[in-house]
């Protein structure tokens, strides 16, 4: 099989290259996916810069990068319904603690990490639901139903934000979303109620004159260290602010008292590590919404699998509109 690997960390133009390997056949349980599209997540790429705590080298001799990806099944493993030859799928985890993952013409893994893929839904969507989707199906509905209730998504914008508004609103919450520049727009679009600047110095104020003055549930949060004085003087007693991420801040200090008076519960979400029954809470939700087209995964530009690089490079500059893929057939 061709794929993309790296065996030391670096920049992605000098440390990626094409590579030929074998196709490993799936062993028992397994199954043996040919990709249409990876999808290039941020920590795809700080893995592979070895930006993550504690890393000096790759944990293998050669890692093929990204988790996520969609394709067809072409190949099952013993034990494993034959019948599920030809299905559409979509992956998750598939470099997590593997050597393997889906920057290549296909991929082996469990079977349980190869999801079918709803026929509503389009490969390139699929190559996006493993860690965007599935974190913003997490964060908001970790919780349970959200039906009813005002949500405050911070970030509304950002990849997995906007999945997050738009998941929050199809499930009948009101959202109120922060985000700057076009991203207020793409908030309201999504179906944000309430679009609000998160530069602004008054932001707690006009988050509960946007409520009425009643304190907030549930937030969604990107970026925890920056915004938790926000948060702590919104937040309703015994809320849940729900956070993914933290990359502007990650040794916050917090404002202890506040929160403990409130009893809040800090809900920090790492997608990679969800256990089953959540993961198939999240996976019900995010395939419902999509079923009932309420949920679009915008593509900001697909790239060939030689052209890996280029894509790593497209998600290191940020402020994207939309997934990065690689067509794995190119």
């Amino acid at each position: 099989m061709q794929a993309i690997g790296y065996s030391r960390f670096g920049p992605a133009s000098e440390v990626l290259s094409v590579v030929e390997l074998e196709t490993p056949a799936p062993s028992a349980g397994e199954v043996c996916v040919e990709l249409a599209f990876s999808g290039v997540n941020p920590s795809d790429v700080k893995a592979r810069a070895g930006a993550r705590p504690g890393a000096t080298t790759p944990a293998f001799p050669l890692i093929v990068p990204h988790s996520d990806g969609s394709g067809v099944i072409v190949a099952v493993g013993p034990g494993v319904d034959p019948a599920l030859i030809g299905a559409r799928v979509w992956i998750w985890n598939g470099q997590w603690q593997r050597a393997f993952g889906t920057a290549a013409s296909h991929i082996t893994l469990p079977v349980a990490q190869a999801i079918a893929l709803p026929s509503e839904v389009s490969l390139e969507t699929g190559a996006s639901l493993g860690i965007p989707g599935l974190t913003a199906a997490h964060v908001v509905f970790g919780g349970g139903d959200v039906a009813g209730q005002t949500l405050l998504i911070h970030g509304g914008a950002g990849t997995v934000g906007h999945l997050a508004v738009q998941l929050a609103a199809w499930a009948g919450a009101r959202v109120i979303a922060t985000a700057r520049g076009a991203g207020l727009a793409r908030c309201a679009a999504a179906g944000a109620d309430v679009v609000l600047d998160y530069t602004a110095p008054d932001l707690a104020e006009q988050i509960l004159a946007a409520t009425a003055g009643a304190p907030i549930s549930r937030i969604i949060e990107v970026e925890f260290g920056m915004n938790i004085e926000t948060n702590a003087a919104v937040i309703a007693p015994n809320g849940t602010i729900a956070a993914y991420g933290s990359a502007l801040n990650m040794t916050p200090s917090l404002p202890f008292y506040p929160l403990l008076f409130k009893a809040v519960t800090i809900d920090i979400a790492l997608i990679y590590l969800l256990d089953n029954t959540a993961r198939q809470v999240a996976t019900a939700k995010l395939h419902a919404a999509l079923r009932a087209g309420a949920v679009s995964c915008p593509v900001q530009s697909v790239f060939p699998l030689a052209d890996t690089a280029l894509a790593h490079e497209a998600v290191e500059r940020g402020q994207r509109s939309g997934a990065v893929l690689i067509d794995v057939a190119r």
